[in-house]
């Protein structure tokens, strides 16, 4: 009887202490409890640990691959399909910048600030640290707005920007400023857009294979001006205003004086202004409901130098019928931003073959999956 009373007495206490020495763990997805998407859409970690998480691509087999601002990069394999990546493999280190990622044939392709480089058959090659063939080496080596997004586009070339070497500039080289495609060997590169002070992002549309791209107006004229850009490029050599007009109809104070805004293309939609809009991509899956297919969702890294905070988040602009016009421009999904403090930031987004969409984010060093339920 003197155990059976005591016994108990003498653990609860230190039990307790136990308790006391050992804090609760926080939820794991603490962060994404504070995302708001419309009804019947979840957020979930595809991969976390993945360290400044820029432009994403994805191979035959479904391994997703992952450019960054750092020297990385990265290859997040879903061998068993359950949406979280089985493990952060990394490819590459020492490079410059590696923001952009393509595949094609069963290469990846890797957009350095000043060059571009090609990983041969890299699926079978994740783990070994394969050497790279140098695609094409005559990128400028300027870092502001040297970040490169890549991508093949419908007649097999690879399209790469040229960022303004400056928030707003006359630039001594006329690669400044455009957007630029090549042959998948290296060969054959031109000018295909001009005017384009900082695009980190651009898709082709799914209906009339139209690029479309974002572009970051110029900064310091004030909290409101100008506003971001959405662009609609349907032919080679149009050019879409900088260093001259931003978002079709705001001068630059030095460099907008004697010229005229109907010379340059207009863009599509103005977005919010200074939200930093990054790699936006067409829904082309079928998992989403009927209303988002073929729409484009736009990442909005968020604004750096704006008295209040816009941006970080996803935004959703619809199209007409035809997929040429823009109609409407609306958030899809927030909270990256909490008050005036943000916990992460999107960049890029990519469409699985399952339907999902992707989300980098080199802030929380992570890469998120938005599915629908229903």
């Amino acid at each position: 009887m003197i155990k059976r009373r005591f016994f108990p007495l003498l653990l609860a206490p230190l039990a307790l202490t136990a308790l006391a020495l050992k804090p609760a763990a926080p939820p794991a997805d603490a962060n994404l409890s504070k995302i708001k998407l419309p009804a019947g859409f979840t957020i979930s970690y595809f991969a976390q640990g993945v360290k400044s998480a820029r432009e994403l691509a994805v191979g035959p087999d479904g391994t997703v691959y992952v450019g960054t601002k750092d020297d990385k990069v990265f290859a997040l394999p879903d061998r068993n399909k359950d949406g979280r990546a089985d493990e952060v493999v990394t490819i590459a280190t020492g490079l410059n910048s590696p923001n952009g990622v393509a595949v094609r044939n069963g290469a990846l392709y890797v957009a350095e600030i000043n060059r571009i480089l090609r990983y041969d058959n890299i699926a079978q090659r994740l783990k070994q640290k394969p050497r790279p063939a140098v695609v094409y080496d005559k990128l400028p080596n300027k870092d502001w707005h040297g970040y490169r997004y890549i991508a093949f586009g419908p007649d097999g070339k690879l399209y790469v920007p040229v960022g303004a070497p400056c928030n707003s500039c006359l630039p001594e080289q006329p690669i400044y400023a455009t957007i630029n495609r090549l042959n998948p060997d290296g060969t054959g590169l031109e000018t295909f857009a001009y005017g384009v002070r900082n695009t980190v992002g651009f898709d082709w549309s799914p209906q009339d294979k139209t690029l479309w791209f974002t572009d970051n107006g110029r900064d310091m004229l004030g909290d409101n001006l100008p506003a971001d850009e959405l662009n609609r490029a349907p032919k080679p050599g149009m050019h879409f205003g900088f260093p001259y007009y931003f978002a079709g109809d705001v001068p630059d104070p030095e460099f907008g004086k004697g010229k005229s805004a109907a010379t340059y293309a207009k863009p599509a939609r103005k977005l919010g202004p200074h939200v930093a809009a990054l790699g936006m991509k067409f829904y082309t899956g079928k998992k989403f409901p009927a209303q988002y297919r073929n729409q484009l969702f736009i990442p909005e890294h968020g604004s750096w130098n704006r008295t209040t905070k816009l941006g970080y988040r996803i935004s959703l602009v619809r199209l007409d019928a035809t997929g040429k016009q823009a109609q409407s421009y609306e958030t899809f999904a927030e909270g990256w931003l909490q008050g005036k403090q943000a916990w992460g930031r999107p960049v890029c987004l990519l469409v699985l073959p399952d339907g999902s969409l992707l989300v980098s984010d080199d802030q929380n060093d992570a890469v998120y999956r938005i599915s629908y339920k229903g």
